[in-house]
């Protein structure tokens, strides 16, 4: 600190009573001499500079203020109190860099900033690596369009009870919200549920393009749910514990062509046939229907449009026939020639066709 020493003696006389240009060089000397040593002060020094600063740095000009403020938006050990000040400025120039970064910059202080300032301010934390909920729910009260978007994309971002709820109601008038808040990971299948019962079609069969594959089973069981709630399946299958197992498989993120090939082995007709309706986005009742025809076709059409494997496809084809009956060798190998020339896209067209109108 030695190189300090010549500065501090005057500062009193340059904050109190010198020309602007003795105290802004001193702000930028002392402010110099931080930034190239701040790697190496303890924290007696950072309160040093602290102390000196607060009084020098909110004279000097915009812009000087803003490059600092850039400057020390970086350190983990700036001064606190300086900090504080710039990151409350009404200037975003100045507060916005602190404020999307800062790990000065504690969650009560951006509390307090975020219910006095404006949307410039709000936008700038919502950058942040790391969002707290109490904060966000903050944001949604107060923040328009762009900021609630900003936030909901933010995976360091974390929402209560009550923000997701705010989210969701937002988005039934927003379709790049809904989009948004879909891919986030930490949605669960409820909030999933009511986020597309009040969004349009065409956003939900971009949200399916868009999310990871893990989701897409967890939309379609969803829109499903949507469409009729859990089916009610006539005959002597009970499909209710069934369901509940897929469900289950799908908020845990494991519901995919291993399990489903896992059912069919062990001969688990209702988890297949539940596993095959929630990544297919088929009604339970249509699939049985189809599985438990005199032919193939649909097995090889399902499989197809969801993009499964011929081992799968086979295992589903042994499962319809039950465990004491054993297809022919032709037979198998014209499922197998047939499933190979099959087209994804027309096996698609087919599978949206039972959407909509099952066959009888």
């Amino acid at each position: 600190m030695t190189v300090a020493t010549p500065l501090i003696p005057g500062l009193a006389e340059i904050v109190s009573g010198g020309d602007p240009k003795r105290r802004a060089e001193a702000t930028r000397r002392i402010c110099e001499l931080f930034l190239q040593g701040a790697a190496r002060f303890r924290p007696d020094h950072i309160d040093l500079f602290d102390g000196v600063l607060i009084d020098l740095v909110p004279h000097t000009e915009l812009a000087a203020r803003a490059e600092l403020a850039e400057r020390l938006s970086f350190l983990a050990n700036a001064p606190r109190r300086l900090v504080g000040d710039l990151a409350r400025a009404e200037e975003i120039l100045v507060a916005g860099p602190l404020l999307r970064r800062s790990p000065v910059v504690d969650e009560a202080t951006l509390m307090e900033i975020a219910r006095i300032r404006g949307q410039d301010h709000l936008l700038a934390m919502s950058e942040r690596s790391s969002l707290g909920a109490d904060l966000t729910d903050v944001i949604l009260r107060r923040g328009g369009r762009e900021v609630v978007r900003r936030a909901a994309g933010n995976p360091g971002a974390r929402f209560s009870n009550v923000g997701y709820k705010a989210l969701i109601k937002r988005a039934v008038r927003d379709g790049v919200l809904t989009l948004t808040v879909g891919q986030r990971d930490d949605l669960s299948g409820p909030q999933m549920k009511e986020l597309l019962a009040g969004s349009l079609d065409i956003v939900r069969r971009r949200l399916f393009e868009l999310v990871k594959p893990a989701r897409q089973a967890a939309i379609k069981q969803a829109m499903s749910e949507i469409a009729g709630g859990p089916d009610r399946v006539e005959g002597d299958r009970d499909f209710v514990p069934a369901q509940r197992a897929i469900l289950a498989l799908h908020r845990a993120g494991e519901l995919n062509e291993a399990a489903l090939l896992g059912f069919a082995k062990a001969h688990q007709y209702e988890e297949s046939i539940a596993a095959l309706s929630a990544m297919s986005g088929v009604k339970i009742a249509t699939v049985d229907g189809l599985i438990a025809g005199d032919r193939h076709d649909p097995v090889l059409i399902v499989g197809k449009a969801v993009g499964l494997e011929w081992a799968t496809v086979r295992a589903l084809i042994l499962l319809r026939l039950g465990p004491n009956r054993v297809p022919s060798p032709t037979d198998m190998e014209t499922a197998r020639v047939n499933f190979t020339r099959l087209s994804a896209a027309t096996a698609a067209q087919v599978v949206t066709f039972w959407k909509t109108k099952p066959p009888l």
